[in-house]
C-alpha cells in the first residue's frame, strides 16, 4: 500500500529543510488500525506502526512538513473514527528533526524472513551472503512497502504459492517501493513492469531496481490505474494489486481486461471484512478465487481469470512486527 497523500509525500521528498513534525496517536486496536493508518497517510509522507506488546494496542506515528493539510487531516480522522466505531483519538503532534526520527526506525527496521524465499534486508543492515533465500534491498526510510505490513507479507506468500507457472508477464498496480515486482523480477527472471500514480513512488521504484541490479528488468511508470497510455493493450499473466478495497474494487473491470488467459492476480490491501466485497467485484468480471491468505487482519486474494479450483485458506502462525 502507498501514501494516499501524493502532495505531502512529494514536498517531503523534495524539500528536506523545511520544519517537520511528528503524528503520533496511541492506544488504537488491532482492527481500529488500518482506518487510522490511512487517515495519517492523507497528510504524512511517511507512516509507521508499532505494537505495545503488555496493552497488546498500537501506535502510529506518522512525520509532515508542520502544519500541512491539517483540515484534510482532521476530516479524515473523523471519518475514520466513524467507520472504527471508537471516539475520535487523541493526536500528538511535535516538532521534530527528521534524522532523529528516521534513526529511531532504523532500529525497529530489522532484516525480514518472508515466507520460505524471501529475505527483506534494510541499506542500514551490513550486506553478507544468504543462500537459501533471494535478498531484497531497501531503504528503511520508507514508511510503504518495507515488508513490514501484513499486506505485503501476504502478497509474497502468495507469489510463492504461484511462482511454478512461471508468468513471463507481470504487472505490478500500485508498486509503491517496488518490492513485489523486485520480488518477481529476481525469482522469475523476467521483465516486469510497476506503475504508480505518484511520482514520487515512480521514482523511489526506480531507485530500488538500481539498488537490486534490476534496472534492465524493472520498468517503472507514472499511470493512474488500468489508465495509462502505454498500458493499452497488454496483458499479463501475473498482477500484484496491492491497494486498497474500495480501488480494487473501482478497477475490477480493468483487471480483467489486462489479466491474460489462465492469467493469476494477487488482490491485498484488504481487511478480511472486505474479502467478500472484492471477490464480489472481480467473479463478476469472470475471475475465481483460487486461494485466501490471512495475515492478521489483512486479507490477499490469489484469482485466476478461467478455470474452476478449490478455494484454500492460509493462515499462517503469527508474524512479528515491529515494536
Amino acid at each position: 500500500m502507498r501514501p494516499a497523500g501524493p502532495e505531502s509525500a512529494g514536498a517531503l521528498s523534495r524539500r528536506r529543510a523545511e520544519p517537520l513534525e511528528a503524528l503520533s496517536i496511541g492506544g488504537l486496536h488491532e482492527k481500529a488500525l488500518p482506518f487510522f493508518e490511512a487517515a495519517l497517510q492523507q497528510v504524512c509522507g511517511t507512516v509507521a506502526y508499532f505494537r505495545d506488546e503488555l496493552s497488546d494496542t498500537w501506535l502510529l506515528e506518522g512525520l509532515r512538513e508542520a502544519g500541512a493539510g491539517q483540515d484534510a487531516l482532521e476530516s479524515a480522522l473523523a471519518l475514520a473514527s466513524l467507520v472504527a466505531g471508537i471516539a475520535p483519538p487523541a493526536v500528538q503532534i511535535a516538532p521534530v528533526e527528521a534524522d532523529g526520527w528516521l534513526a529511531r526506525n532504523l532500529q525497529a527496521f530489522p532484516e525480514q524472513r518472508i515466507g520460505q524465499r524471501f529475505l527483506i534486508r534494510p541499506t542500514h543492515v551490513a550486506d553478507r551472503r544468504c543462500f537459501d533465500r533471494l535478498v531484497l534491498k531497501l531503504d528503511a526510510g520508507l514508511a510503504f512497502g518495507s515488508g513490514e505490513h501484513a499486506s505485503t507479507q501476504g502478497c509474497l506468500m502468495a507469489f510463492e504459492a504461484i511462482a511454478h507457472r512461471c508468468p513471463r508477464r507481470v504487472m505490478d498496480l500500485g508498486s509503491g517501493s517496488g518490492i513485489l515486482a523486485m520480488a518477481a523480477a529476481k525469482l522469475l527472471h523476467v521483465p516486469v513492469t510497476a506503475t504508480d500514480i505518484e511520482p514520487w513512488s515512480v521514482r523511489i521504484c526506480a531507485e530500488n531496481a538500481r539498488l537490486n541490479g534490476l534496472s534492465a528488468q524493472m520498468r517503472a511508470l507514472l499511470a493512474d490505474g488500468w489508465r495509462g497510455r502505454r498500458l493499452r493493450g497488454k496483458r499479463y499473466d501475473l498482477i500484484f494489486a496491492n491497494i486498497l478495497a474500495r480501488p480494487l474494487c473501482a478497477m475490477a473491470r480493468g483487471l480483467a481486461a489486462h489479466l491474460a488467459p489462465q492469467g493469476t492476480a494477487i488482490l491485498a490491501g484488504l481487511l478480511g471484512t472486505q474479502a467478500r466485497m472484492v471477490l464480489a467485484a472481480h467473479r463478476r468480471q469472470g475471475l475465481v478465487l483460487e486461494r485466501r491468505i490471512d495475515v492478521g487482519p489483512w486479507t490477499t486474494l490469489i484469482l485466476r481469470r478461467r478455470g474452476c479450483f478449490t478455494a484454500s485458506v492460509i493462515r499462517p502462525a503469527p508474524v512479528r512486527r515491529a515494536g
